[in-house]
């Protein structure tokens, strides 16, 4: 059985889902091992044993390649394990392949930054910076905008297949109204978000431990997130 430890973030959510979207199941297959990050269980040393960054989520597989146990921390590193592993969401072609592998790198590198800065100026910030507020405010805009381009011409964000580059962008547009986003902008993404969204696996995925989840309004959890917690060495 793959253990994942996780939280209810985008991150985790996104492979939550690739793992039911491969016909795992949560429970018989794979396991969900919460990671309070309000409670800095992220700083816990079994937990940097298997994710050195103290992010979630992070898999461990005792079935890996050549049947050696597989450890692995990032998201997007997991999604192109588990792609390769069930020989799903990745398509065959190099040019189909490296398609997807620059769409899956767009959100890696430009969708979840970008939007996580987003919702912490916008949310989170103790005092409201307008230079940090405008400035991530926008560029989630500029995101949506490219993605929406995409999609009008394209079914799906690598193309006419759906793949882990959709998978990987879902979770981060769930929360669009913290970003910012009015979605009558952006109309051919608005119609990918809802095709998506009604899929089986991702209403499935999309829930994994989202009930242990809390607003992050306490001083402790704000510590673990945002403040000094976040920057010792261990």
């Amino acid at each position: 059985m793959i253990d994942i430890y996780s939280w209810a973030t985008p991150n985790g959510h996104k492979v939550h889902i690739m793992l039911e979207e491969c016909g795992q199941r949560l429970g018989r297959d794979w396991q969900a091992h919460p990671i309070n990050i309000g409670t800095g269980d992220q700083f816990q040393p079994a937990f940097l044993e298997i994710s050195p960054n103290n992010k979630i989520p992070a898999m461990v597989d005792p079935k890996g390649p050549n049947g050696k146990p597989m450890h692995l921390f990032e998201s997007g590193a997991i999604l192109l394990y588990l792609a390769s592993k069930f020989n799903r969401f990745l398509p065959k072609s190099d040019a189909a392949k490296f398609e997807t592998l620059q769409w899956l790198m767009f959100q890696m590198g430009g969708v979840g930054p970008m939007l996580g800065q987003a919702h912490h100026f916008r949310i989170y910030a103790p005092e409201k910076i307008d230079y940090a507020y405008d400035r991530y405010t926008n560029e989630a805009k500029r995101l949506y905008g490219v993605l929406d381009k995409q999609v009008q011409k394209h079914p799906y964000i690598a193309g006419k297949q759906y793949t882990v580059a959709d998978i990987a962008t879902f979770p981060w547009l769930r929360s669009w109204q913290n970003q910012g986003i009015d979605w009558k902008n952006y109309p051919a993404l608005k119609d990918w978000f809802d095709r998506v969204s009604e899929r089986p696996a991702v209403k499935r995925g999309g829930i994994v431990l989202a009930h242990l989840r809390k607003p992050l309004v306490d001083d402790q959890a704000r510590q673990a997130l945002f403040g000094k917690d976040q920057y010792v060495k261990r």
